[in-house]
């Protein structure tokens, strides 16, 4: 069976998720892995820009770097990145034939779409690179990507999202991701002041070092990143996520070169597609926060659509200063909040809204609210 096949046939989510399934399954397959060095990242906001740009100055320095990240905006081959590339459709299919052959089928068919996917991401990188970027998923402490042995530990900003499964406040939240750290941890900026004292409270417990990535590098390097992001027309908070790559890089061993990021391409994150037109795949308060203050001198037509267990009302809200109109984008999902509701929120929040159909060359636009919506919008073009 394809691997396509075999994956469009497990679910994507769950309402109950069992936490001792893959260690398990793991445990009984660890030999047939050669595990290079580990970075691993979790946190709420800015894993993929953070977890990127480390793979990209890593690979650009000379070595061998895979880079792990989820969920994929149009095609599979996304999630898994080795050395400046996606990973090509023969080595998925080749390296899904060796991993079925190294399970039992009983647990290649228990195991979930994420659990099973990041155990082909890991057997692709075994044995071929030097580090690997590894993100872990919605989670932390039981998060299918924890199982392996770090090198180092990276907290991106941690906000709310996915209260269901994480919990309802940022101290549980917090503790859950950092839960999944067990060796020296590189701290991004936080937004929320009660992780830092988490933070600090996780690496004593485990004997560990802790790094305040927007302070451990010297003053200069930090202006001359401001520059970079300037001189590229990034958002502001670029600046963050890339001196958090820095902080880990230089932990590794390395010495500092901003030239590094030369070439560094970051597909769906606050991405101008065209002159007019930005796609990004924030889906919570945070990244409509961020966004708001990157489009804060202007008005856009927002495409729009969310899932219904994000807090869709709060981000219209953080947005509302920069809409001029929301376009609503349908998007195939049994998530999805229903229209209805949208639209309800919408009105209740005076904003003026329509349905998309297509773009015009006059308008400035903004594509955001999850991965699906920008994954429908791209399909569309």
């Amino acid at each position: 069976m394809s691997l396509a096949s075999f994956l469009e046939a497990k679910p994507l989510f769950y309402d109950v998720i069992d936490y001792d399934r893959f260690p398990n399954i793991y445990s009984k397959i660890e030999s047939c892995f050669k595990l290079p060095k580990i970075v691993h990242i979790v946190g709420t906001n800015g894993k993929g820009t953070t977890g990127r740009a480390l793979a990209h100055i890593l690979h650009k320095k000379g070595y061998s770097v895979g880079h792990y990240s989820s969920p994929h905006i149009v095609k599979f081959n996304e999630r898994i990145w080795l050395d400046g590339n996606d990973i090509s459709d023969e080595v998925l299919e080749y390296t899904h034939g060796k991993l079925q052959d190294i399970l039992t089928n009983d647990d290649s068919n228990a195991l979930s779409y994420f659990e099973y996917t990041t155990l082909l991401a890991m057997l692709i990188f075994s044995k071929k690179c030097d580090y690997v970027v590894l993100e872990a998923g919605l989670g932390g402490e039981f998060d299918a990507t924890n199982v392996f042995k770090k090198e180092l530990s990276i907290v991106t900003p941690i906000g709310f999202d996915h209260e269901s499964f994480l919990g309802s406040t940022i101290q549980e939240i917090a503790s859950t991701k950092l839960r999944s750290v067990n060796n020296d941890l590189v701290l991004a900026k936080q937004y929320e002041k009660e992780v830092y004292e988490l933070a600090r409270k996780r690496v004593s417990d485990i004997n560990s070092d802790l790094y305040f990535a927007s302070s451990y590098l010297f003053d200069k390097f930090y202006d001359d990143l401001e520059l970079f992001v300037q001189d590229n027309s990034y958002p502001s908070f670029f600046k963050d996520n890339f001196s958090t790559a820095f902080c880990a890089f230089q932990l590794l061993g390395f010495n500092l070169d901003i030239s590094l990021l030369s070439g560094l391409k970051l597909f769906g994150r606050c991405q101008k597609i065209s002159n007019n037109i930005t796609i990004d795949v924030g889906h919570n308060p945070m990244a409509a926060k961020a966004i708001k203050e990157y489009f804060r001198e202007k008005k856009v037509i927002l495409v729009y659509n969310s899932y219904n267990d994000k807090e869709y009302g709060v981000i219209l809200e953080i947005l509302k200063p920069i809409i001029k109109e929301v376009q609503i984008l349908k998007i195939d999902s049994e998530r999805k909040v229903l229209e209805e509701k949208l639209i309800e929120t919408l009105n209740l929040l005076n904003i003026d809204y329509s349905f998309f159909s297509t773009t015009n060359s006059s308008e400035e636009y903004l594509v955001f609210g999850s991965f699906s919506v920008v994954e429908s919008y791209v399909s569309k073009k």
